[in-house]
Parts: structure tokens; C-alpha cells; sequence
């Protein structure tokens, strides 16, 4: 007789239903390690180990300090959240594609395409320099930003190019910036009207106004919400170990209650502690708090 598997509800937003499977398991069994859900669902190690790394890549499960490794589940709306806006994006990214062969195929006046590393870094310079009120940039790997006089300009960064400190100074120089975990695209809008989008070796694809272009403004604007500032606002210092700690707990999904006896302190003193946290990293929730924590690499 075969035992029952509930329908995968998940495989729309890019997860197997595998993946979907280990999740249900470890919602069921919160703080499980590797060997116990490798009972749960009757899998050998290093399939669950396989997936453990999919979902905790996905963002739905994180692991918690300390030896053995235990795995929580994320809360699954906020979990189902962050997937749709990836999902999104991905969309918007692939509608992009459609537009460059169309852009290729056909040169309407609202296209241009832009072929050599010349001429790609000559508009880009131009396109800049002609800037009247603001310069939007979506900034997947390091290229320049010539900042003109008197213009605004929000660059979202991937993380990924701001491994080294000194990639930290120049992105804090170019104006107002935020960094994001998985930045999709590369991108610079000039005052609204105009868009440079690279969409390949040494191949970019200017946009004029468009419906096309009011969909990538739309897409700016949603993940500068979701990303985090380059320098938050700390009134009280940055975080210490124990901080770190602490954010650490409650983002793989602990209570306070858990957190406490955890630590060996008081619960009053995790609620304390928590809100010190929260106004450092300038956050109104604790998952906001964990996201931003872990895009700028203060969780241990």
C-alpha cells in the first residue's frame, strides 16, 4: 500500500517537489538534523543533504549554530513571498529577452541595440553625462558610474560584487545605494525616459518610453523596498557577538521563550536585546531584521 504524498503545491514558484517534500518534513519537525529527517522521509544522506542545500538556498529552511546542525523551517508566507518576488523577476527578465530579439529582429524607433565594448561604455558615459534629475542602477557586476553634478542617483548592488572592502567605499561614493541578495539583471535608467540594458557579451539594448520601460521602473521601485541600505542607521553601535548570535536564532525561526533558554538569560532580556537589534539595523520586524542582517553578513 502505498503512503499518501500531498499534491506539491509549490512547483509554480521554481521548487521540485522533492524540495517541497524535505519542507513539509522539516515543518513538521522543526530544529530536525540531517539524520532525523533522513528517517522522517526514508532517504539516504546524501539525497537529504542535497536537498537541505536547495531549500536552504531557496530561503526555506536556515541552519542553526552549533554541532549538530539542525535545520528550521522558514515561516512558510514569508518563505512563499520572497519566492514569488523571485519568480517576478524572472518573468520580467525573460519578457526582457523577448524584447532584445524583437529589438533585433525588427528596430523599432523605441529600441536601439548597442553592439561592441566601445560603443557600450561611450553611451553608457553619455546617457549619464545628458542626466538631468536621476540615474537608477541595477548593478549585478562592477561597472562604472559617472556621477553628474546635480543629479540623484539609487544604485541597488548585488552582493556578490561587494565582497571586498574596497568595493564597499566605491559603492558608498557613487550616492545613495542598497545592496540586495541576487540582483537579476543588470540596468541604468536615465531620468525615466531612457534605458541601457545589457542583455549579452558586449550587446546592449537602449529602451525609449515604452510600455517595456514603465515595467522595468515598476521592478526598480519593488526591489528597492526589498533591499537593504549600504548604511543603515546604527544609533547605538553595530552589533556585538551576542547580537549577532541572538539574530541568528530568531531568523532560523526560534521563540523568545527557546532563544532564552538557549542562551542561559532571562526571555526579558532576548525581548530587550531584540529591540536594540531592530533599531540598529533600522528594521519594524525581526524577519525583516534577519534579511538584512544576512545581505550585509552579520548573522554567524
Amino acid at each position: 500500500m502505498h503512503s499518501y504524498r500531498p499534491a506539491p503545491l509549490l512547483e509554480a514558484l521554481g521548487v521540485c517537489s522533492e524540495d517541497e517534500q524535505l519542507y513539509r518534513a522539516l515543518l513538521a519537525r522543526p530544529e530536525s538534523t540531517a539524520t532525523s529527517l533522513a528517517l522522517s522521509v526514508d532517504w539516504p544522506a546524501n539525497r537529504v543533504g542535497r536537498h537541505l542545500r536547495s531549500l536552504l538556498s531557496l530561503g526555506l529552511a536556515s541552519r542553526t549554530p552549533g554541532r549538530p546542525a539542525r535545520y528550521v523551517p522558514a515561516v512558510p508566507d514569508a518563505a512563499v513571498e520572497l519566492l514569488a518576488l523571485r519568480k517576478q523577476a524572472a518573468i520580467v527578465e525573460a519578457r526582457l529577452g523577448a524584447a532584445a530579439l524583437t529589438a533585433e529582429f525588427r528596430q523599432p524607433d523605441a529600441f536601439t541595440v548597442i553592439r561592441g565594448a566601445e560603443a557600450i561604455a561611450q553611451r553608457f558615459y553619455q546617457a549619464q553625462q545628458c542626466a538631468q534629475d536621476e540615474v537608477l542602477v541595477l548593478d549585478r557586476l562592477p561597472y562604472a558610474v559617472f556621477a553628474a553634478r546635480g543629479v540623484t542617483y539609487r544604485t541597488i548592488y548585488d552582493m556578490a560584487s561587494l565582497s571586498e572592502p574596497g568595493d564597499l567605499v566605491a559603492a558608498r561614493a557613487s550616492g545613495c545605494c542598497r545592496m540586495l541578495r541576487d540582483v537579476p539583471l543588470k540596468l541604468v535608467i536615465v531620468d525615466r525616459r531612457t534605458a541601457l540594458l545589457p542583455t549579452g557579451p558586449d550587446v546592449v539594448v537602449e529602451l525609449g518610453p515604452s510600455s517595456l520601460l514603465d515595467a522595468l521602473l515598476r521592478l526598480f521601485d519593488l526591489l528597492w523596498r526589498q533591499a537593504s541600505p549600504l548604511t543603515p542607521s546604527v544609533s547605538e553601535g553595530p552589533l556585538t557577538p551576542d547580537d549577532q548570535q541572538l539574530l541568528s536564532l530568531a531568523a532560523a525561526g526560534l521563540t523568545d521563550q527557546a532563544i532564552a533558554r538557549r542562551l542561559g538569560v532571562a526571555q526579558r532580556t532576548v525581548e530587550r536585546r531584540m529591540q536594540r537589534i531592530l533599531k540598529a539595523l533600522d528594521a519594524t520586524t525581526r524577519f525583516q531584521a534577519g534579511l538584512r542582517a544576512g545581505q550585509q553578513g552579520l548573522l554567524v
